[in-house]
């Protein structure tokens, strides 16, 4: 363990841009380009393209392939453990997304677990979140008020699906982000029996051609591009939120609209967006799925990013736990 002279974690350094791990001399998460960058999973506030080199699970790396183009990746599996300089680096799921991961860094007696973004939930498009003993654990908070407490996930599923039987000369119109939610409503659905086709805007198509390269089972998708009123009258439609009530959404049956996210727990955020159906459906940890992970980790310090730092600083501090907040740039809700 570190030194009484040496204060814990003194050689990660976090910028507004990124953290800094100096004896690997590598960046995490970086937000501009990086000699050597280390990303915990593939959506934009974490994965940029331009860096020289990118260690990641092999899946995030597909990811940014598909959305940046060639990469000059390095590929590390879930359980294998690399050297960078004096750090030994390992990559342990995340639960969040397809090959999420948190970045496990051991340096001379000490270990740091950058969490990058997780959830606690089952997710039949990823792996699990597993939770790793450290000195010191980097967390989101993304949720981190005591108001954000997820409901279960096959009732929201089943909210969708009633909708859906109840209108049957209608579709439901979900708006998802396209990178992990919208695969995850399909895939939600498909493990409830759910096994009609679903159409897809075009915006949706890679990523879930993607993941379904990956082995996971999202069933028969379809072009909304070609399709008619009657095709998809009685089925679902997945499209990114943005396009929920655009120009495009007018050539569908009567869309019921929804939209899937943590933010439709508040209402205000759902009547803004003209959503008719919320359905609470997140990719991040809520309050207690946080809290919960703290304290089951137990590590002798919680630095804090991406979100209510504040709550969760709090929360920590009454508990004799010490924390820190840490100002990162780049951060985005992701619609979830």
């Amino acid at each position: 363990m570190a030194k009484a002279s040496q204060r814990l974690g003194d050689w990660i350094e976090p910028h507004p841009h990124g953290i800094y791990v100096r004896p690997a001399d590598a960046w995490i998460d970086p937000s501009q380009p990086t000699p050597k960058a280390l990303v915990t999973h593939g959506h934009a506030d974490h994965a940029r393209g331009g860096h020289e080199a990118v260690w990641a699970t092999p899946e995030t790396l597909s990811i940014m392939e598909c959305r940046y183009g060639p990469q000059a990746g390095n590929a590390v599996a879930y359980g294998e453990t690399i050297r960078m300089g004096e750090v030994e680096v390992g990559f342990v799921p995340a639960g969040h997304v397809l090959g999420s991961a948190q970045i496990v860094l051991d340096y001379r007696g000490e270990r740091v677990v950058v969490s990058g973004d997780y959830k606690r939930r089952p997710d039949p498009t990823c792996a699990p979140f597993e939770p790793v003993a450290c000195d010191i654990f980097v967390t989101e908070a993304t949720f981190a008020l005591p108001v954000f407490r997820h409901p279960d996930t096959g009732d929201e599923i089943d909210k969708l699906v009633d909708r859906l039987h109840a209108n049957p000369d209608r579709c439901v119109l979900v708006g998802a982000y396209a990178l992990g939610k919208a695969q995850r409503v399909i895939a939600e659905l498909r493990e409830r029996g759910h096994e009609a086709p679903i159409f897809l805007h075009g915006a949706l198509q890679r990523l879930c051609d993607l993941y379904a390269e990956h082995g996971v089972r999202l069933g028969e998708l379809v072009p909304v591009a070609g399709a008619s009123k009657k095709d998809m009258a009685g089925h679902v439609v997945m499209c990114p939120p943005g396009a929920l009530n655009d120009r495009w959404s007018r050539r569908l049956p009567d869309p019921i609209t929804a939209m899937a996210s943590g933010w439709m727990r508040v209402r205000q955020r759902a009547r803004q967006k003209n959503v008719e159906l919320p359905l609470i459906l997140s990719d991040h940890a809520d309050w207690d799925e946080l809290t919960d992970t703290l304290t089951e980790i137990s590590p002798k310090e919680v630095w804090v990013t991406h979100g209510r730092e504040e709550a969760l600083v709090h929360w920590c501090a009454m508990r004799q736990m010490k924390a820190r907040a840490l100002a990162l740039v780049g951060f985005e809700d992701e619609d979830d």
